[in-house]
Parts: structure tokens; sequence; C-alpha cells
């Protein structure tokens, strides 16, 4: 009897053990799991992400940083279609924005260029509040790596598209009037449109200058003026194209550009030149 109950207390002591060892395994085995899920949680896209948008935070006035406006203008429509618990998109900021943007731009160019007229200053207007130029604003700004996109657009290149980084940045300036004054607005956005201004100034003229030229020549009685290529060098990515205008059957000027488009436009604004006409 008593052998016996020693054999049952050892069996009993090494079951003990036994269920303790396995215990412990399994509690390693769930550390594991719990491991592989925190892991999975913070993938590296996650927290690109969230740096994205913090990143892109920094770049707007302070007293609107924490705004939750700001990830409702990051927010585009197929992401909402996608996540249920997003409740509204950032369409009706855009379309205040789009109008604050008009108004900010045409009340800056009034006062910065008093010698043109209404019609050079609305396709100026158009030209700084474009597309294009809106999603450049855009880019400068890192906004595209922050916008909230369903997975398909997101796959299909949403980040880089133009029209919706336009629409992001129209319904930032919007979330940032919402969520402070127009002043704000002013010196968030101000300092990019005088940047590109110049420049589209600049090419404002000579995008008008074969036009004003034509309409000048015609006005005289002679034939629409003539462009031909004079001479074209240089590697692909680096291109030069020399092209003269031909006034009446005679060359009248030459114009050099990287592309045959801004060699006529030079030709044209050096003609308008020659006559007196250059604004």
């Amino acid at each position: 009897m008593g052998n016996t109950s020693f054999i049952l207390k050892c069996a009993f002591a090494k079951e003990k053990r036994y269920n303790l060892f396995i215990k412990r395994q399994e509690l390693k085995q769930n550390r594991r799991v719990i491991c592989g899920q925190k892991l999975t949680l913070n993938k590296p896209k996650v927290l690109n992400k969230m740096t994205a948008e913090e990143n892109l935070r920094m770049h707007i006035p302070e007293k609107v940083r924490d705004s939750m406006l700001i990830k409702r203008a990051l927010t585009h429509r197929s992401f909402l279609n996608e996540n249920r618990h997003a409740l509204e998109d950032n369409e009706r900021l855009e379309f205040l924005g789009d109008s604050i943007l008009s108004y900010i731009v045409a009340e800056w160019l009034y006062h910065q260029y008093p010698e043109k007229k209404e019609g050079s200053l609305t396709k100026i207007r158009s030209a700084l509040v474009h597309t294009q130029q809106l999603a450049k604003f855009a880019r400068a700004i890192d906004l595209g790596p922050a916008l909230y996109l369903g997975k398909g657009e997101a796959l299909a290149g949403g980040r880089e598209r133009d029209a919706i980084l336009c629409d992001a940045f129209e319904a930032l300036v919007a979330a940032i009037y919402i969520g402070s004054d127009i002043d704000t607005v002013k010196a968030f956005v101000l300092p990019m449109i005088k940047a590109q201004s110049e420049i589209v100034v600049a090419e404002h003229a000579e995008e008008d200058a074969k036009s004003r030229l034509q309409e000048f020549i015609q006005g005289q009685g002679l034939p629409t003026p003539v462009y031909q290529v004079l001479s074209e060098r240089g590697p692909d990515h680096d291109k030069k194209f020399v092209v003269s205008v031909v006034i009446n059957e005679a060359e009248f000027s030459q114009g050099e550009g990287h592309s045959k488009q801004a060699a006529e436009k030079n030709a044209a604004g050096l003609a308008l030149q020659k006559l007196g006409l250059k604004e």
C-alpha cells in the first residue's frame, strides 16, 4: 500500500510538471502570436500613412493642424464607398475651396498688376487656379501620400492624378478657412501664388504673342504669319529649336525654345517687340 501511494504521488507530480511545461509552451506560443499581430498592425504601410498625414499637417497653419476637417479634406469619395465609418468625403469642401481660391487670387492680381486689363487678369487667374497648377501646389506640400483613397483608386495611381490632387487642395483650403479665417488662408496660399505668378505671367505673354501678332498683321491686310523651323539640335531630353516667323514672304524674327511651340511663341514675341507692340 505504501509503495502504491508513493508511486501515485510520483505519477501526480510528473503529470503536474508536464502540465506546467505544456502551459509554458502555450504561453510562449501566445506571445509569438501576439507579437505577430502587433507586427501585422504596425505594417510599414500604416506607419507611412500616419507619417504622411502628420507630414502634411506640418505644412498647414498651426491653428488648424488638429482640425478634424483636415482629415475630411483628404477623404476621396472612393474611400467613403469602402469604409462605412467615414462620414463624408471632401466634395463639399472642394466646392467652397474653389470659390475661396478664386477670390484670393483675383484680389491679389488686382493689386499686384494695376496696369493689366480685365481680360489679361482673368487669363492669369485661370492659369493660377487651373487643375494642373493646383495639383503642383498639392505635390509641393506632399498632399498625395496623405490622401484617403479606396483600394482600387489607390492602385490605379490616384495619389498622382492631377484632378484628385487639385480637388483635395481646394478642400484643404476650405478646411483651413472654416477652422480659422481668410487671413490665415491667404498666409497659406499666397506664397505659392506669388512664386508661380511670374512664370505664369511670362508664359501668358508668350502664349498671347502669336494671336496678337496674327491679329495685327491681318489688320494690316497682310497674309497670316508663317513659322518655319530653321534648326533642331541636342539630345531628346534637352532639344533646342530655332524658328523664324515669316511675314509677307520675308523673315521678320527668330525665336528659340525647347519645343517647336515654345520657339514659335518666342519668335512671335520678338516680332511684337520689333513692331513696338510688346505688352
